[in-house]
């Protein structure tokens, strides 16, 4: 039973409370949550303004910053978006003029970037503020966030991006296949591989979302051509039940290993077979329909070759393939994983509500089957956070299965049905205030309108609050989840504000805001409008 709390039980006062509060009439706790939550970005970003401004991430302890993506700034374009959402009027305003006034320079005095992360974090965050800030007024209207007009300069953040965007897209022209390569110097418009020579399968295929939301408002084609060859390219190449390995080269444009999991360098590939189809929805039955059938198939894959179940509890979760299929499996999840319950979600409903999709015979078997996956994997996400002493998940978590009883430390929690089930590795113990969980979690509540998933959420929330807070400004991640007090590793990344707390105030908020069959949420949190009438593009290069 979950608990009851005084304001949700006082109703007399509630009228008091609300108007104090500004919240809603049809208050019933999770405004005040709301609130809870906006308070902590705007510490978060108090930390970083005061110590860091300027640079990519704050080392909240040491209370500096440093420039570990590149240099262009990335928290300050991470936070905009979910300033506005929130709106942190504030924030905001100071957001927007330092990318206003500096980030243009930066991109083009600035050296190596890595093409991925540049383009979810940066590319993706100037886009999204675009949109949110009125500037596409073809494409808007659906958000359900108020425009605040004059506070950020939508045609000069449209230029910037599309300046960062030319340069990137050298990392595709460059390259002899249609892989793009893995790194960008940004100010002398090269591009070349990593130096063992090959791109990580998720990193060259999530890319398309951010570029073809570009093409929809430049009207300039390129964009969107040059990064959907990646997909174009990847339907041709032989998978294992719709699964592919995590590393391609750029050089042959195969495949390179035989690793196969939905952690690291293998995550979004999935994802984003699923969004790019949910964004276009022009071209979801013509020209785009073979992204959902890779989509479909890989999840038929998921299920026969990678998810398990584990004694004694039967948490399900999902594995991973280390040498192919014909290879031992390894009963290893990545907190990273935890994206697919809300992907699952989406797939099945495509963003409309569990009920209403039901009500309307949109659901097919394989929809119920993959909701209740995402339930079950959501569960044991959530149980990776409750096993351990802090109430805070590891970054890798490995499940005892009969044909694979793990031994090692156990996350500590001996309050915790499922300890048993769960060995944390020493090397694994550290959490980076990553947000997979509490995204699956926003998109479940949306979907299912369970309020359980909100409830999980303020428990991840309150152990945030109380092991990652800095005082002087800031959260930081830790090294040790099981450990109390856990130590602290002195760093706040850009995720944390644009994606963490992000999902957990738009868990705690009304649904219309931001609404999931309207908005595709890139892999980095960005929401961007679903693309309703085919793209009006002049075909410029």
């Amino acid at each position: 039973m979950w608990k009851v709390h005084p304001w949700e039980v006082l109703e007399p006062f509630n009228g008091f409370w609300l108007n104090i509060l500004g919240c809603a009439q049809k208050f019933r706790g999770f405004c005040i949550r709301q609130k809870k939550v906006k308070e902590a970005f705007k510490h978060a970003w108090s930390g970083y303004q005061n110590y860091a401004m300027g640079y990519d991430e704050l080392m909240p302890l040491s209370r500096r910053g440093i420039d570990g993506l590149g240099g262009l700034g990335a928290t300050v374009v991470d936070s905009l978006d979910t300033a506005i959402i929130m709106g942190a009027d504030d924030v905001v305003s100071e957001a927007s003029k330092w990318i206003e006034d500096n980030l243009m320079k930066k991109i083009s005095e600035k050296g190596q970037v890595n093409l991925f992360e540049t383009t979810i974090r940066v590319l993706g965050g100037l886009l999204s503020a675009y949109h949110l800030s009125g500037g596409d007024q073809a494409g808007g209207g659906d958000s359900g966030i108020p425009v605040t007009p004059n506070k950020t300069n939508t045609d000069r953040i449209l230029e910037i991006s599309k300046d960062l965007a030319d340069r990137l897209l050298v990392a595709f022209t460059s390259s002899p296949t249609a892989i793009p390569f893995s790194d960008v110097v940004l100010r002398d418009r090269s591009a070349h591989a990593a130096p063992d020579g090959l791109s990580s399968t998720s990193e060259a295929t999530t890319l398309q979302m951010e570029f073809s939301y570009l093409s929809r408002i430049s009207g300039d084609s390129k964009y969107d051509m040059e990064t959907m060859k990646v997909l174009e390219h990847m339907r041709k190449l032989p998978t294992v039940e719709g699964l592919v390995p995590i590393y391609i080269n750029p050089h042959s444009g195969q495949f390179s290993g035989e690793n196969i999991r939905l952690g690291s360098r293998g995550d979004s590939y999935y994802e984003y077979l699923l969004k790019v189809w949910v964004q276009h929805e022009h071209y979801r039955n013509t020209s785009l329909k073979y992204l959902f059938e890779m989509y479909t198939e890989a999840m038929r894959g998921v299920k026969h070759l990678l998810v398990q179940k584990t004694t004694p509890n039967g948490l399900v979760f999902v594995g991973e393939l280390p040498h192919g299929r014909n290879g031992a499996f390894s009963p290893k999840m990545d907190h990273l994983v935890c994206f697919l319950p809300g992907t699952l979600a989406l797939g099945a409903t495509k963003g409309i509500t569990k009920k209403k999709a039901a009500e309307s015979n949109l659901l097919t078997n394989e929809d119920i089957e993959n909701l209740q996956l995402a339930e079950d994997l959501a569960k044991t996400c959530v149980q990776m956070y409750f096993v351990t002493s802090t109430g805070l998940a590891p970054e890798i978590a490995y499940f005892h299965t009969e044909g694979n009883p793990e031994g090692g430390p156990d996350g500590g929690n001996r309050s915790s049905q499922y300890i048993s089930d769960i060995t944390i590795k020493p090397l694994d113990r550290h959490n980076l205030l990553r947000p997979e969980t509490v995204e699956s979690l926003f998109v479940l509540y949306r979907i299912t309108e369970d309020p359980k998933y909100r409830e999980w959420g303020w428990q991840i929330f309150q152990a945030f609050e109380k092991y990652t807070k800095v005082d002087s400004g800031g959260y930081t991640s830790l090294d040790d989840v099981t450990s109390l007090p856990p130590p602290r590793r002195d760093k706040m990344e850009t995720f944390f504000l644009g994606e963490t707390l992000k999902y957990l105030y738009l868990l705690f908020g009304e649904s219309n805001i931001l609404p999931l069959d309207k908005y595709v949420f890139n892999t980095e949190a960005h929401p961007l409008p679903v693309i309703r009438s085919s793209i009006q593009v002049s075909n410029t290069v």
